[in-house]
């Protein structure tokens, strides 16, 4: 399905790129956690994301100075970012327990979760369409998990 805001054309494309990588990092951490703790593997991992993500924005010129940013904005970035890293320090732990093949499609539930809350919170339609979707990954994330 086209997109007909031209600025979010190409969507599709970073988030099958998402996709890609959310794959590797399960792999790649399955077998980091098999070598050190899961809290010291999540933190290595933390320090390699700042670096890279500080060298992309200064490579495209995108620092801008943080008073530019509402104070919901950035009450809302701090509590994204506790939201990530509590959701990493859990996944690299589950890694550590558990199979890559059961601990990524149970994480896959935040695509039910986020429905949920897309709509509650942000008044996102919740058609049949989005029900169906969802529901098919809960039922997935069952099959896989072996619930």
């Amino acid at each position: 399905m086209d997109d007909p805001n031209p600025a979010r054309a190409g969507w599709q494309a970073f988030a099958l790129g998402s996709a890609a990588f959310a794959a590797l990092t399960a792999v790649l951490g399955k077998v980091a956690v098999g070598e050190v703790n899961s809290n010291l593997a999540t933190l290595v991992r933390t320090a390699v994301i700042l670096v890279l993500v500080a060298g992309i924005v200064a490579a495209r010129g995108e620092w801008e100075s943080p008073a530019r940013i509402s104070r919901l904005g950035l009450a809302m970035l701090v509590l994204s970012g506790v939201a990530t890293g509590l959701s990493w320090l859990c996944y690299y732990r589950a890694l550590q327990l558990a199979p890559a093949s059961r601990v990524a499609p149970v994480d896959k539930l935040s695509v039910a979760l986020v429905i949920v809350l897309a709509v509650v919170f942000l008044g996102e339609p919740f058609t049949w369409r989005v029900a169906l979707g969802g529901g098919l990954v809960v039922g997935g994330v069952l099959v896989l998990a072996g619930a």
